[in-house]
Order: C-alpha cells, then sequence, then structure tokens
C-alpha cells in the first residue's frame, strides 16, 4: 500500500474550519433539526384542526442538518393519514380504520408490497371492489398507488412516490409525499436487529428505537414490477432519520462533503447519476 500523503491530516483540519464556517456545525444543525420539528408539529396541528386526521413529517437533508449553502436541499413533507393501518396479520385490525393486509409474495418486488382491502366492521376481506382506487386481483380487492394523483395540483410535478412544489421567493422546493402507517415493521426488515454493526455503530439500543417509530408505505411501485400500479414502497424513513440523528459533527461534515462531490462532478447540471440516498447507504 502507498503511503498516505503527509499533508493529509493539514488538508482535513482546513475542510473541517471551512465546513464549519458555511454552516456545518453543532450549534446550526440543532438549530436546523429543531426548527424542522417545530414545523411539522406546526403542519400537524394546522391539518388537524381542518379535521383532517393525519401527521406530518419532515425528512431528508433539512430535518438531518446534513445539508448547507449551495447544495439547494428541498424540504420531504410526509402527510400520514392515520385513518388507515396496514397490518401483517388479522390479529393487528383496528376498529373503525380503514385496514389493509400487507401481502409480500412471489409477484412482488424487494421491499415493496400489495395492500388488500378490509372491512371496516371485523377483520375480513372486502369481497366487492368499492372505487376506482381499487382492482380486483386473483379474488383479492386491492388498492392502486395511483390514488397519489388525487393531490396533483397545476405546476406540480410527479418524482416517483412524491409530488413536487416548487418553492417561490425565498422558499425551498418542495416534496410531498401521502403515505400509510404500519402497525409493525415487515418481517423482512427484522433481520436488520440481529446484525452488528462495524464498531459501536447501530447498537441494539439505536436499533430497538428505531424499529419502535412507525414503518410507511408509500403510493409507488418498481419500474420492474409486472404489476407496478398495485404495488406500495415500504419505507424506513423514520427510522434513518433517527439513525442519522445519532451522527457526531465529524461524521455529518463528511456526509455533506461526500454530497458536495456528487454534485459538482458526478451529477453535473442537475442530471442524478448518483442520489445522496445512496450515499447514505453506503456510508
Amino acid at each position: 500500500m502507498f503511503p498516505a500523503p503527509h499533508y493529509r491530516e493539514q488538508l482535513s483540519i482546513m475542510l473541517s474550519e471551512v465546513l464549519e464556517d458555511i454552516g456545518v456545525n453543532e450549534q446550526m444543525v440543532m438549530r436546523k433539526t429543531k426548527l424542522m420539528k417545530m414545523l411539522e408539529t406546526m403542519s400537524t396541528v394546522t391539518m388537524r384542526s381542518n379535521g383532517t386526521d393525519m401527521t406530518s413529517y419532515i425528512l431528508g437533508s433539512q430535518s438531518e442538518g446534513s445539508t448547507t449553502i449551495g447544495l439547494n436541499s428541498d424540504i420531504d413533507f410526509v402527510g400520514c393519514d392515520d385513518n388507515v393501518n396496514v397490518i401483517q396479520n388479522l390479529s393487528e385490525w383496528e376498529h373503525g380504520k380503514q385496514n389493509y393486509l400487507m401481502i409480500q409474495n412471489e409477484n412482488t418486488t424487494p421491499g415493496y408490497c400489495f395492500l388488500q382491502l378490509l372491512r371496516h366492521d371485523e377483520p375480513l376481506p372486502v369481497t366487492e371492489r368499492p372505487d376506482d382506487h381499487h382492482i380486483l386481483e386473483k379474488r383479492k380487492i386491492l388498492s392502486k398507488n395511483t390514488i397519489k394523483n388525487d393531490y396533483l395540483y397545476s405546476g406540480d410535478e410527479q418524482h416517483g412516490p412524491s409530488i413536487a412544489t416548487l418553492g417561490q421567493y425565498v422558499f425551498c422546493d418542495k416534496d410531498n409525499v401521502l403515505a400509510y402507517p404500519c402497525k409493525s415493521w415487515p418481517q423482512s426488515a427484522l433481520s436488520w436487529l440481529e446484525k452488528k454493526g462495524t464498531g459501536k455503530w447501530t447498537n441494539q439500543e439505536m436499533k430497538r428505537y428505531a424499529v419502535d417509530t412507525r414503518c410507511l408505505v408509500v403510493p409507488t411501485g418498481s419500474k420492474v414490477s409486472v404489476h407496478p400500479e398495485l404495488e406500495w414502497r415500504i419505507s424506513t424513513s423514520l427510522a434513518e432519520r433517527c439513525l442519522m440523528l445519532y451522527l457526531n459533527i465529524t461524521q455529518i461534515r463528511c456526509y455533506v462533503l461526500m454530497k458536495m462531490i456528487l454534485k459538482s462532478f458526478l451529477n453535473p447540471l442537475g442530471k442524478i447519476n448518483i442520489s445522496s440516498y445512496m450515499c447514505k447507504q453506503f456510508y
């Protein structure tokens, strides 16, 4: 192996100082995360005061504090419909809610699922299609992910499960995502609890806290799916945000620097070759 350049330590210190000067420091990270938490609460209170039983979440770089001037990070709003209950077995069924049974089989892409409609009054499948948002497939009434189109307004753009709204004046762009809450994590994801992380990262306490947060499903299908209009993606974004908040300031600076390299060299002119989400998974 080649020896490390003698100037590496000095270069690292200089990079750290520059990142601190442009706002990637403990104080600004804490302020950003607190601000986004306040916006979450205000958005949730506003929706519920208007008679909409939803919980608002703000996810992504803005809520993690892992952004700075020039990265132009948007704000990811997730509206979680609390009238819906996605379950994995009938024992989790709740009276009075719109219950869906999560189905994962040989016809679903890994990380995706079908949602089978259940009755309001008892934990049994619905046998007749109620509206255009559902379809009869192999004697099951499944929910179509095209329901997100009902929230698409003039000037908005659809990006996967999200509806992008361009920012005006000093406001950031917004990605609005409809989500349904899951009663529990899917069985396929629970194996993560048994894996040992490198060093002390993702210890059992962190993992247990992450699993205790909500798991969501969002309306988008896989590009390689046979039934793209019926698949819903399983999202663990809330757990991912929890893990990101455990990073120390040095780790956050490394992540922000990685995103700068992406934006400047690997994703020129706004073309996304490698997303920051991919970097997060690798990181």
